[in-house]
């Protein structure tokens, strides 16, 4: 644009109006807060901090959950170091201690080592362009809450002695959840590959899992989409002690 078109108006009317005079001053603005971006961005997504701001929250949530759990566990020896004290003087606190160590393995507190099996299940490998099987959908690659679930059952049918997924062991009152492919667990998040290990007889929990109904759903997409599945027999198998909270928040009489 020429300058005797800018100066047009001032000739004609011999005055420059509010507007006209805002519009170069908010194009400048606008072009600086332009380059501003850009330089600032750097080919960058500007949203990102708000991805990082959340997997930091995770983090530090994970921490103090770790804290916590370690609190829990120095108050749990110092109950049975009194326990065990008032034991030694009292017959009835003896007699109700045995009582209670008595079921202890059964509720899954105290560690186990026997032989069994780890069973491992993991989302489809991404291939190297990126393309989906034919006739797969994203959520069609990934291990769901009910393969989990299903696989947990199968060994539990199996007569397992222990049961514990990612290290963490399970007692009856133990849920798996998932959200997305994330599993949740007594108050952790882990991300696949999913373990599963249980003190049991080899030969039963495959006897199991072949006849789970859920566990063939789940075989089929293994078969069809790249999915792992596997299941391998240990002469050795460590399970920890279950170390949550043994609270129940809910209950009905059967």
């Amino acid at each position: 644009m020429s300058r005797s078109l800018l100066r047009g108006p001032i000739l004609r009317g011999h005055r420059l109006s509010a507007w006209g005079a805002l519009v170069p001053v908010v194009a400048l603005l606008a072009g600086l807060l332009f380059a501003t971006s850009g330089r600032t961005a750097q080919g960058s997504d500007l949203r990102a901090g708000e991805i990082t701001e959340l997997s930091e929250l995770i983090d530090q949530r994970n921490t103090v959950i770790a804290d916590q759990a370690d609190q829990l566990g120095d108050l749990q020896r110092q109950t049975e170091r009194l326990t065990e004290q008032a034991a030694s003087r009292d017959g009835d606190v003896a007699a109700a201690q045995g009582a209670g160590k008595a079921g202890e393995l059964s509720a899954g507190l105290v560690p186990l080592t026997g032989p069994g099996v780890v069973i491992t299940l993991d989302d489809a490998p991404a291939r190297p362009d990126g393309s989906l099987p034919v006739n797969a959908s994203p959520d069609d690659l990934v291990i769901h809450q009910s393969d989990v679930q299903a696989v947990v059952n199968a060994v539990w049918a199996a007569a397992a002695d222990g049961v514990a997924i990612m290290d963490e062991r399970l007692i009856a009152t133990s849920a798996v959840r998932c959200v997305g492919n994330t599993l949740l667990l007594q108050g952790r998040t882990y991300s696949p590959p999913f373990v599963v290990a249980a003190i049991a007889d080899a030969s039963a929990v495959r006897a199991q899992l072949a006849g789970s109904p859920q566990v063939a759903v789940f075989q089929q997409a293994v078969e069809a989409y790249g999915l792992t599945f596997t299941v391998r027999e240990r002469p050795s198998v460590d399970l920890p002690a279950y170390d949550g909270p043994l609270d129940l928040e809910y209950a009905s009489a059967g």
